[in-house]
């Protein structure tokens, strides 16, 4: 549990949207793995099972409440580990190179958390949490085809709002 607190935790509360109910519902996915123990096959990673678990979870919680725009980064984020503390890296040599990284950050954490649901979940196990797609597709209960399509199409509709927020290619605001 230790070891997979945080990352199951970070899921949910970017699937939910709020830390209190991630808490709770983060207490409930490690509850139902005890729970469910003997169904793990050793033959695969304990983390997609775990996260697997976590998703249906989420999921369940989701369908009973409605779902929304959710914001990228957890209210209560002071550790620093959030989208938005990792591209707005004070290492940066210049304040107005630091300042425009944050800016982009803000951006793409709005356009990543107006996502649908289903996109949004497939965009933070891939680079959030550096999953393959073929265990993002046994996380998710979908095809490996279902998984590309649906990276494809939140990768497009995140292009489409960084370019209207005024981020081009060049990754300058316009």
């Amino acid at each position: 549990m230790e070891r997979f607190e945080r990352p199951v935790f970070t899921l949910i509360v970017r699937m939910a949207g709020d830390p209190a109910t991630a808490e709770d519902l983060a207490q409930e996915t490690f509850l139902k793995a005890f729970r469910r123990l003997g169904t793990y096959d050793p033959e695969r990673r304990f983390s997609s099972w775990l996260f697997k678990i976590a998703h249906n979870t989420t999921l369940d919680h989701l369908r009973r409440r409605g779902t929304e725009t959710v914001p990228l980064e957890p209210p209560d984020d002071d550790e620093g580990h959030g989208l938005v503390a990792i591209l707005a890296d004070d290492s940066l040599r210049s304040p107005e190179a630091a300042a425009q990284r944050g800016d982009l950050a803000a951006a793409l954490a709005a356009a990543v958390g107006a996502l649908r649901p289903e996109y949004r979940e497939i965009v933070l196990l891939r680079y959030q949490e550096g999953l393959a797609y073929q265990e993002i597709a046994e996380v998710a209960d979908l095809p490996l085809g279902t998984v590309k399509t649906h990276l494809h199409r939140a990768r497009r509709e995140l292009m489409a709002a960084l370019a209207a927020a005024g981020w081009g290619p060049e990754g300058i605001a316009g």
